[in-house]
């Protein structure tokens, strides 16, 4: 997990439209298992830094598109749209046209640009107040890192593997907001 992490961290430092030429399944599926499992440690990372927000009442993540979703349809409605849905529109939208940008300096700066929109598009989850709108840069940090994540496995393995990822990060944070509720 080490090696993919610092491979992770370098890709994001300098994106390269390369596959990887590793097609063995195994292979994939565990540097596929790593990164999803970076991807769920980086959530938690944010955690206590929007635990500080919410207990100074900058922004109140109560007020939040999950928690309305939640009171509006059924959790496999709910499931269904996370994991289904969103991945497959939001990778077909943000990371289908990167391979499509073949000159590496033009490569990089698309890369990078739709890493930081996907993130972005991620504030109209929240109650748009001026403190959200000030600490925007922070609220979207997470989904902006992994716009680049999810961009790595785009290029590296292809579409469908990045579709999985976001489908595999939505349904365990959909798992786990569901177990709470059991509690």
């Amino acid at each position: 997990m080490k090696k993919t992490f610092f491979e992770l961290i370098s890709y994001l430092k300098n994106p390269i439209l390369e596959k990887d030429s590793n097609t063995d399944f195994i292979y994939r599926i565990k540097k596929f298992g790593f990164i999803l499992l970076i991807c769920l440690l980086l959530g938690m990372a944010f955690t206590p830094i929007f635990s500080i927000i919410e207990a100074l009442g900058l922004v109140n993540m109560e007020e939040h598109a999950m928690e309305d979703m939640m009171k509006m349809f059924s959790k496999p409605v709910i499931f269904l749209f996370a994991v289904i849905i969103a991945p497959i529109f939001e990778e077909l939208i943000f990371r289908a046209p990167l391979t499509l940008f073949k000159d590496p300096k033009t490569f990089k700066i698309v890369f990078y640009v739709f890493a930081i929109i996907f993130g972005f598009i991620h504030i109209s989850n929240f109650n748009i107040t001026q403190n959200v709108l000030i600490l925007t840069p922070i609220l979207v940090a997470p989904q902006t890192i992994l716009g680049g994540i999810f961009g790595f496995i785009r290029v590296r393995f292809g579409l469908g593997w990045s579709m999985g990822l976001h489908a595999c990060y939505n349904g365990t944070l959909m798992l786990l907001t569901f177990s709470a509720d059991l509690f």
